[in-house]
């Protein structure tokens, strides 16, 4: 299977990948969340964003919103939407073969 029909075909591991990292992220941040009103130790900062660098932005958004997390921070407000835009272009160029 080549790139392009790895990008369009939903049970390829490309997207079986993606909906994996985006559950992790998503869960981080709420576990993060969790441990922060509770006083405990916290999932740095570096592994939140490791998350969404390697594909999971979308579901670190959700979860940033969702659990209402890092929402105040600018690097997380802005980086993670910035990280999902350069992520989706990639799909789109990895679609298309441009």
């Amino acid at each position: 299977m080549g790139i392009q029909a790895a990008v369009f075909e939903p049970s390829s591991p490309l997207w079986n990948y993606l909906l994996i990292i985006n559950v992790i992220s998503y869960t981080a941040m709420g576990m993060d969340k969790y441990r922060a009103v509770k006083q405990q130790w916290r999932i740095p900062e570096k592994t939140l964003f490791l998350f969404a660098l390697l594909g999971g932005s979308a579901g670190g958004l959700f979860g940033m919103y969702f659990f209402r997390h890092k929402t105040l921070h600018k690097k997380f407000s802005v980086g993670f939407p910035l990280l999902l835009i350069v992520q989706c272009l990639l799909l789109y160029w990895l679609a298309t073969g441009a």
